[in-house]
């Protein structure tokens, strides 16, 4: 059955935001010496192939989310938010946080959609008063992180199942609704959605963007 709202998805990383918020939590953590430089060019180079699409995006996520293992969830909390509230809010484009306030007074359903997690999502989504973060979920119990996600992690054709869950659970119509990105990762939700909005992208999401005769916008912060 066909929902009767429209919802606006935002992805995040060179979306929202002008920086890859991976890139720089991995940044962060280097000058905090917990990784070394040998994993900062591991980092990297995962990032790259995810963005190639040379990797399993859900085998990648599990890599990463093993990394957190027996982590306590309150500290996550605590340090990402510290994180993004001294290094990452700056980098919010402009364009973007407009974007965002003009769906919210048309009354539609605003979603970041990410597969980013909740640590790192929910201080934007607060910063710019947005109500629902749909993104990978690390596990959780009893208070602490296991070590795994809970599939499907929202990336490829798992951004695309973990929308439509989130249009079933909020009368959501995807064919009158928004996905906005800059990657050609996110092909998928793209052609799903029914006003597709590519934003400063890549060079194969342009490409196809042009030859499908969709909305491209520049959101760079000159």
């Amino acid at each position: 059955m066909t929902g009767t709202r429209v919802a606006a998805f935002f992805d995040v990383d060179h979306t929202l935001l002008d920086v890859n918020t991976g890139l720089q939590w991995a940044r962060h953590q280097r000058r905090e010496g917990v990784l070394s430089k040998l994993d900062m060019v591991r980092a990297a180079l995962w990032m790259l192939r995810y963005r190639l699409l040379v990797v399993d995006q859900e085998s990648l996520i599990a890599r990463v989310a093993l990394m957190y293992a027996g982590t306590p969830v309150a500290r996550a909390e605590t340090e990402m938010r510290r994180w993004f509230d001294a290094e990452i809010a700056r980098f919010v484009r402009p364009t973007g946080r407009t974007r965002v306030e003009e769906h919210l007074e048309k009354g539609h359903v605003v979603a970041l959609m990410s597969s980013g997690t909740r640590y790192t999502l929910e201080p934007l989504a607060d910063m710019l008063g947005i109500k629902y973060v749909v993104c990978t979920v690390f596990e959780e119990v009893d208070g602490l992180l296991t070590g795994r996600h809970i599939a499907p992690a929202c990336a490829g054709d798992g951004k695309v199942s973990l929308a439509e869950r989130f249009a079933l659970e909020h009368d959501i119509d995807l064919d009158a609704s928004y996905f906005y990105t800059d990657s050609h990762a996110d092909i998928g939700l793209l052609e799903r959605v029914g006003l597709p909005r590519v934003v400063t992208p890549d060079l194969r999401l342009r490409r196809q963007a042009r030859r499908r005769g969709w909305s491209i916008e520049d959101w760079a912060i000159a």
